[in-house]
């Protein structure tokens, strides 16, 4: 067996608990918040006999211990259990709303990591600096705007203001798609587009003050390919860890920014299965979220091989 394929089986065996004990949670919670999703569902003039018959062909009268082995014992065999609002199974709930999760996370990132790595660079190379000065004032605001408030402020402007853009939804085919994603992709971008930029900077300074930064400038090697072949390609190491934590940070903050946009994502699918105590659902919501920030960690290993050689031993 390969190196390379140990370190990730191994990873993902340390994952795994953490995934058993995030669903664990969420599980025992959502299950002591006061309340019942059954009478919730029916109404308050629903009957006794009702409402029990109900509970019972959901299996809440059993007790909690029962319930919660039962839900693992479908998990393992890929049934996450039917959804009490939505009357349909979790998993097709799930398989339609994660693209467009995924779409929005996605290009939040390329979004910030295409602002941030010039920034970063441009700022690193005119250190203390007026240009340098103006991006770390930038950055700290918007390290200090919160999503929720900038969205709003990008549909008034964009959106209400100037017509550009549509205000909510997904739209049908392949442009209105793209239209329509916009607005939220800026808004989780350039929150992370802030983050980033400081940890572009901060690592290329670290580089450009090494040793084989000055061996290179004094072979005559042009500035550019200096910065850009040389510096640059050692100081994403620390980039594609931060961007791989992100990721997760990303999916939490899309469940806002999916609100705000009407977005029909896995945020809003989440979001609306808490308020009405959906149990199957929030926990295979939880779930997929969970899969997926393991499954990003993974591929950030795998792309440090390809940015550092160094690391493919």
């Amino acid at each position: 067996m390969s190196v390379a394929l140990r370190n990730i089986l191994k990873r993902v065996a340390m994952a795994l608990p953490v995934l058993w004990v995030v669903v664990t949670v969420v599980f025992l919670l959502i299950h002591f918040v006061p309340g019942d999703p059954i009478v919730q569902m029916l109404g308050e003039g629903a009957t006794a006999a009702d409402i029990s018959k109900l509970r019972h062909s959901y299996g809440f009268d059993q007790p909690l211990g029962t319930q919660y082995f039962s839900y693992w014992y479908g998990v393992v065999r890929g049934d996450f259990g039917q959804s009490l609002r939505l009357h349909d199974s979790v998993t097709h709930l799930i398989l339609q709303r994660y693209p467009y999760t995924l779409a929005l996370t996605v290009a939040a990132m390329l979004i910030g990591a295409a602002l941030a790595i010039p920034a970063g660079v441009w700022s690193a190379r005119r250190r203390d600096r007026w240009p340098d000065r103006t991006l770390g004032v930038v950055s700290l605001v918007g390290l200090s705007f919160p999503n929720f408030a900038l969205g709003p402020i990008l549909i008034v402007v964009f959106a209400i203001g100037l017509g550009w853009l549509p205000v909510s939804g997904a739209g049908i085919g392949a442009r209105e798609f793209l239209l329509h994603l916009i607005l939220p992709a800026v808004t989780l971008g350039l929150g992370m587009a802030a983050i980033l930029t400081r940890m572009v900077r901060t690592s290329m300074l670290e580089e450009l003050g090494q040793d084989y930064i000055r061996t290179a400038r004094a072979k005559g090697l042009s500035e550019r390919r200096v910065v850009y072949r040389h510096a640059l390609r050692n100081a994403l190491n620390p980039v594609l860890t931060v961007l791989g934590l992100q990721f997760g940070s990303l999916l939490a903050g899309a469940i806002v920014t999916e609100t705000i946009f009407s977005w029909p994502g896995l945020g809003r699918l989440t979001l609306s299965a808490i308020s009405n105590r959906d149990y199957a659902l929030v926990q295979g919501c939880i779930l997929a979220i969970g899969l997926t920030y393991v499954a990003v960690n993974l591929l950030t290993d795998s792309v440090y091989a390809l940015a550092d050689p160094r690391m493919r031993r």
